[in-house]
C-alpha cells in the first residue's frame, strides 16, 4: 500500500517501542515515518500530504494546541490524537481541538495503518458514534452562541474559560486585572448557577455545554471593571 509523496510524523519520545511502531508503519505504507520530540520545531513540509500523530501520553493539552497552531495554515497536514484512552477521552480532546483522526491505545497495528492510510487519502478517521457526539456538541455550540448560558455573565464566561485552561485564581486575576477576592466571588456564583461543587466539575460542565468559551477581554476593557 504505497503512498507516494506522503509523510507520517509521530510526535512522541523516542524509545524502542516507538521505533518498532514507525518501522512497521513504514513497511506497510511505504512512505517515510519520522519521530519528532514534543519540544522540537516542525520544519517546512516538502510532501503533498502529511499525517501528524500527537501522542497524548507524552503531550499536555497546551502542547497539543501549540502543535495545532504550528500547522493551522497548512492544508497538506492532517492531525490526529494517538494513544487515546477511550471514546470519552477522545470527546474531551475534540471539544478543545480540531482533529481529523483518533487512534486508541486498544487499536492494533493493522487498524492504525488502515486509519493513517485513510487520512493520507484525505478522509477522517474516527468512529461513527464519536462523530455523532461531536455533531451534537457543535449543535450546542451554535445554540449557545445566540442565548445566555445558565444565566452566566460575560465575565463569568471568561473566568470559566480560563479555568478550563488550568489557570489558578491568581493567574486569572492577573489576566483579567481584577483581585483574587473578586475571582473567588465569581467562582462561587458560577458554581451555584451551573450546579457544581468544584473546579473539576465546572471544567467538565464547560466542555459539554459551552462553545469555545468567551475570549478574554482586551486590556482597554479590563481597566473599566470596578474591583
Amino acid at each position: 500500500m504505497a503512498h507516494g509523496n506522503a509523510l507520517v510524523l509521530l510526535v512522541t519520545d523516542s524509545n524502542p517501542q516507538s521505533q518498532v511502531f514507525i518501522d512497521y508503519i513504514h513497511d506497510q505504507l511505504e512512505c517515510p515515518v519520522t519521530i519528532i520530540p514534543p519540544d522540537e520545531k516542525l520544519s517546512d513540509c516538502q510532501y503533498q500530504r502529511c499525517v501528524l500523530l500527537l501522542d497524548v501520553d507524552h503531550l499536555t493539552m497546551d502542547a497539543m494546541r501549540t502543535w495545532q497552531a504550528k500547522i493551522a495554515d497548512d492544508g497538506r497536514i492532517a492531525m490526529a490524537a494517538f494513544n487515546v484512552r477511550d471514546e470519552s477521552h477522545a470527546a474531551d480532546i475534540l471539544a478543545m481541538m480540531h482533529l481529523e483522526g483518533i487512534f486508541y491505545r486498544s487499536n492494533d497495528l493493522p487498524m492504525i495503518c488502515k486509519g493513517i492510510a485513510k487520512m493520507l487519502e484525505g478522509d477522517l478517521w474516527m468512529s461513527r458514534s464519536l462523530m455523532t457526539q461531536m455533531i451534537d456538541f457543535y449543535r450546542k455550540q451554535q445554540r449557545n452562541a445566540y442565548r445566555p448560558v445558565c444565566g452566566l455573565t460575560h465575565r463569568e464566561l471568561e473566568i470559566i474559560g480560563l479555568l478550563g485552561s488550568g489557570a489558578s485564581n491568581a493567574d486569572i486575576a492577573n489576566q483579567l486585572f481584577i483581585s483574587e477576592h473578586t475571582i473567588k466571588s465569581h467562582l462561587y456564583n458560577i458554581f451555584r448557577k451551573i450546579n457544581v461543587h468544584n473546579r473539576i466539575q465546572a471544567m467538565n460542565w464547560a466542555r459539554h455545554n459551552l462553545m469555545g468559551i468567551a475570549p478574554p477581554t482586551t486590556r482597554q476593557e479590563k481597566t473599566t471593571e470596578k474591583h
